[in-house]
């Protein structure tokens, strides 16, 4: 059998990507050393980003599959260790580069972003928004969840995040969960649940833009936000940070919610966004009896919206979906299990993977990119 060689030992590595940062550790710096002895037991040194790592276990384990999967490896042994404040600052800066900006708005990002917004609380905007990023992430895709609702956060529960962002060097990795990277108000409040966040304006501005240019998101391709109801600093300062992000405005059918629910819609013709369309939620329902449809909080919402929105800003908007009212998309947002994952086959979980679908197979347009071409004078 052939010696095993250090060559050999770093490709293995190479395909080891860190649980959080999804980057291979070796380009991450996170190799520190590698030893061979004659009968062919590999000793590798792995440095952590900082010493509480939450991953450590995981990341044991991948470096352990990855050499011993090598031709002639008899064992394999990892050692942690952890960075130096100079080597986190340096990968930092490999990740994100010196500034601060927010990497979204980069010429070139293919990132699509969807603000999931309506006109008032009670209309089950936030368990829409988990649910999309649940599905789409049940797709293949990788998705990125912000809790624009600074005062009312509620993803955290209803994605069922036990644990806070990972710091390191002033760079927020989000935890993750169903396949959705998510950041929200709540681990930064040293109150818990309970405590209120008091914030005017300015700091709420100040809120959003930190989670978009301390996170690191990493390769997303849809990012969603989570606002707050109405058409105020929040949803503002997201058409001012994120220029490219489209709107869906969420309703349910009865007409005074519709009526309210156009005005988040309207905004768009203030702050030149793009409505990507509606959702319709709490729609008819089938009997349990008899089968017939129950039009519980009435009808015809959703496409008084569409049709509103589409008249007056002068472009199509379209009706995305109707989700049928179902206690189970509340059950799933107090349990942390999403009704998409926990009953697929339901009609309120079909109609929201459906609205998935169509979602991811959009491609974001060729508005800001930068296509690396120049216009020639003849």
């Amino acid at each position: 059998m052939s010696p095993v060689t250090s060559d050999a030992v770093h490709d293995a590595l190479a395909t080891v990507s860190d649980p959080e940062i999804r980057r291979p550790i070796t380009e991450l710096g996170m190799v520190d050393s590698v030893a061979i002895d004659e009968a062919g037991r590999v000793a590798v040194r792995v440095l952590l980003t900082v010493s509480g790592c939450p991953m450590r276990t995981e990341i044991v384990d991948r470096v352990t599959r990855a050499v011993a999967g090598v031709a002639g490896v008899t064992g394999v042994d990892v050692e942690l260790g952890v960075m130096t404040d100079e080597q986190r600052t340096a990968m930092r800066e490999g990740l994100r580069g010196g500034g601060r900006e927010i990497v979204f708005n980069r010429p070139g990002n293919l990132t699509r972003i969807y603000a999931v917004a309506s006109g008032k609380g009670g209309v089950g905007k936030s368990s829409l928004t988990v649910n999309l990023a649940a599905a789409l992430a049940a797709e293949g895709r990788s998705v990125g969840l912000l809790d624009a609702d600074i005062y009312g956060h509620s993803v955290p529960r209803m994605l069922g995040l036990d644990r806070p962002p990972t710091v390191v060097d002033g760079m927020l990795l989000p935890p993750e969960r169903h396949g959705v990277r998510a950041i929200s108000m709540l681990p930064f409040k040293p109150g818990g649940t309970t405590e209120p966040i008091a914030f005017r304006g300015p700091m709420l501005h100040r809120a959003l833009e930190q989670f978009l240019t301390d996170v690191w998101w990493g390769d997303l391709d849809i990012l969603l936000l989570d606002l707050p109801p109405g058409t105020g600093d929040v949803a503002i300062s997201t058409a001012q940070l994120l220029p490219a992000a489209e709107l869906i405005v969420v309703t349910t059918p009865q007409p005074a919610a519709a009526e309210v629910a156009v005005r988040a819609g309207m905004l768009a013709a203030q702050t030149q966004q793009r409505v990507a369309g509606v959702i319709e939620n709490m729609s008819a329902f089938a009997c349990p009896h008899c089968g017939e449809p129950i039009d519980l909080f009435g009808a015809g919402g959703g496409d008084a919206v569409a049709a509103t929105l589409t008249e007056a800003l002068g472009t199509s908007v379209p009706l995305l979906g109707r989700v049928p009212f179902d206690p189970r998309l509340r059950e799933g947002g107090d349990s942390g299990e999403p009704l998409v994952l926990a009953a697929p086959d339901s009609a309120a979980g079909a109609a929201v993977s459906a609205i998935a679908a169509e979602l991811a197979g959009r491609t974001r347009g060729l508005a800001g990119l930068d296509l690396g071409v120049s216009p020639v004078r003849r």
